[in-house]
């Protein structure tokens, strides 16, 4: 029943991240529509992490104070809908409020993909649920960019919103009937539950009396908590340059054409599907070979983000085939670096699991805001793509140094007696 729910969510993570990522594929037309220049682009891209970030603590009380099913159908549902709307969208402003509902219906995905796990994993499988679930961030992208190239030449951008959104309302339907926590699955077998149980599944995670900021403040307090959310900015400034600006950099920067860019697009999102796999599987590796559960967890993403800064070295080359190559190591780090979430239920107090899921997504999500505005200036004030790359290898570079250097051992917290970062 349990690979059953994680691919439950696999699938909820597919159109979560296809959903947010179109706006990057239909960009190039968007800007001849609406006469759109590089840093209202820029903003455009950005604008969806606006509220992706501010909705995120709300997002993750509301999982700790209520059912995940209830909270996380509703949430793909909205999703779906806003999507379907892209697909009527009249200039740049309705384009704007669309993005910023997007992030408000998307938050609760990952923090409530975390307590999933947590409940429904014993530890020593919880780092390959949660790389097949990030996994699942690059299935659409990976897989389906040839598809979706095509599909943006034959029906135009508007078919792709509509389409997609469609399918994501069907899926979240699917969900509702098929999704129950442990407690309340009707089939469940006792010696599974015990199994998930044993193995440290928080089969009847508690739920949270309310939410305070003052809980916030305390959490940030532990060295584990600042440590991890640092390093999820350098985690996610990388993948979301890959989620906006970079189907626009294959085509205007380095003039790749639409068919080859539909296949070339594809390969580094493939390399970041076989990273977080591979991740996971070496993270409970570690574990299960009797490496302490820091070493097994922190490892793949201090060498995930490290890699990732080779993204520099695509200034250097000419050549579309080892353009692509270079980005797509790069991608595949960046994928290792995405196992990052199989922390949260080690350090996180149990009633505070959406909280603190919440906490480390909205940090990662800065990066979401952070990123694709910089980068959009730095094209429009150089004309040039080359420092934006240096800005997302130095990024990366910054993030595997709050791995080591912040983070230090890996223990669950009490947000009551706070540890000096």
């Amino acid at each position: 029943m349990r690979y059953g729910i994680v691919a439950l969510i696999c699938g909820c993570v597919t159109f979560n991240y296809l959903d947010r990522a179109l706006l990057g594929i239909a960009l190039p037309d968007l800007q001849r529509e609406f006469s759109l220049h590089a840093a209202w682009s820029g903003l455009l891209l950005s604008a969806f992490s606006w509220t992706y970030f501010l909705a995120q603590l709300p997002a993750g009380a509301l999982l700790d104070r209520f059912a995940v099913k209830t909270i996380y159908v509703f949430s793909i549902l909205g999703w779906s809908v806003v999507t379907v709307l892209h697909g009527l969208a009249a200039g740049f402003r309705s384009l704007m409020g669309l993005r910023l509902a997007l992030g408000l219906a998307e938050a609760p995905c990952f923090p409530a993909n975390n307590k999933i796990v947590s409940m429904w994993c014993p530890r020593s499988e919880r780092a390959r649920a949660v790389s097949l679930y990030t996994a699942a961030e690059y299935v659409g992208l990976g897989f389906l960019s040839p598809i979706l190239y095509w599909g943006l030449h034959v029906l135009g951008w508007r078919a792709l919103f509509v389409v997609n959104g469609l399918i994501g309302i069907g899926y979240g339907l699917l969900f509702a009937h098929r999704y129950h926590d442990p407690q309340a699955h009707p089939h469940l077998g006792d010696a599974e539950e015990r199994l998930i149980r044993r193995g440290g599944g928080l089969t009847t995670s508690p739920l949270s009396a309310g939410f305070r900021f003052a809980t916030v403040g305390g959490l940030l307090r532990h060295r584990q908590v600042l440590g991890v959310c640092l390093g999820q900015f350098a985690v996610h400034s990388t993948l979301t340059f890959f989620l906006t600006w970079f189907p626009a950099y294959l085509v205007t920067a380095r003039h790749i054409d639409w068919i080859r860019a539909g296949f070339m697009a594809s390969l580094p999102y493939v390399a970041g599907f076989a990273g977080i796999l591979l991740a996971g599987w070496w993270s409970d590796r570690l574990l299960a070979r009797g490496r302490s559960i820091s070493v097994a967890r922190k490892a793949p993403v201090i060498t995930g983000l490290a890699v990732a800064s080779v993204i520099v070295a695509a200034n250097f080359v000419q050549s579309s085939t080892f353009i692509v190559a270079i980005l797509a190591i790069a991608f595949f780090a960046q994928g290792m670096s995405g196992s990052s979430w199989s922390v949260i239920s080690e350090i996180a107090p149990p009633a505070q699991l959406g909280l603190v899921g919440g906490l480390f997504n909205a940090c990662g999500n800065l990066a979401g805001i952070v990123t694709p505005a910089a980068i959009g200036l730095i094209v429009q004030a150089t004309g040039s793509f080359a420092g934006a790359l240096y800005f997302v290898g130095g990024v990366a570079l910054l993030g595997a140094g709050a791995w080591i250097f912040v983070v230090g051992p890996l223990e669950r917290v009490d947000r009551a007696d706070p540890v000096s970062a």
